[in-house]
């Protein structure tokens, strides 16, 4: 795995990147690439403690994974939410999909699992296992595998302030896309305070209306 940088976007994580890291400490990367959007709660002081790489950035998810590809030595990148843990399998699974020379022009996501015991979240962890499947839109919350040059001949990250990463799994096309055998648990808090059936309303309503052609600066509003 000494050819994999891991590139976390961070706003305001000093409460949740510590278990984030804790998943993928001690596995022999190239690096660990916190790329933070001007947080002012010791995120950047959490990372460096860990031994990662802090870089400064513009806030937006996008702008800031595009800034993280950049400053990445590994030639395998892997994209990471800063509330998703990996869980155990995470580093098998990707051993195995690098390996692969056919993979250099694909990408991987891990299986979405949330860290609630509520009921509507195995619901909701089902729906979207359904949508990976059916077509291929794995969101950033499930990490993002890819080789750097397949990264840079889909021209990157969109600089988008929403979407970002549905937008670069459609460049990707579900035929390039593997789901790995290996889960990332992501944080419910906001379908706790949002609502179980509101939330996931919310975010298809979204969906439908970026395919619909609605500008992501328009939506980014509406998702507030």
């Amino acid at each position: 795995m000494t050819d994999l940088s891991i590139i976390i976007p961070c706003l305001n994580a000093a409460g949740t990147l510590g278990p984030v890291l804790d998943a993928v400490e001690g596995a022999p990367t190239v690096e660990i690439i916190i790329v933070d959007g001007g947080s002012g709660d010791g995120t950047a002081d959490v990372a460096e403690g860990r031994g990662a790489t802090v870089l400064a950035s513009a806030q937006g998810r996008g702008q800031q994974m595009r800034a993280g590809a950049v400053a990445a030595r590994g030639p395998w990148l892997l994209f990471l939410h800063a509330d998703t843990r990996l869980d155990p399998g995470w580093r098998l699974a990707a051993i195995s999909f690098m390996a692969d020379p056919d993979n250099l022009g694909r990408a991987a996501a891990y299986r979405l699992l949330l860290d609630s015991d509520h009921p509507a979240a195995r619901r909701v962890e089902r729906l979207v296992a359904w949508r990976c499947r059916l077509f291929g839109l794995p969101w950033g919350d499930q990490g993002l595998l890819i080789h750097r040059d397949f990264l840079a001949m889909l021209g990157g990250y969109p600089d988008q302030p929403l979407m970002e990463d549905v937008a670069l799994v459609r460049r990707i096309g579900r035929r390039r896309l593997t789901l790995l055998d290996a889960a990332a648990t992501t944080s419910a808090v906001r379908y706790d305070r949002d609502g179980w059936l509101r939330r996931p309303l919310r975010n298809l309503t979204l969906l439908i209306l970026y395919f619909a052609g609605v500008p992501p600066r328009l939506l980014a509003r509406m998702y507030g």
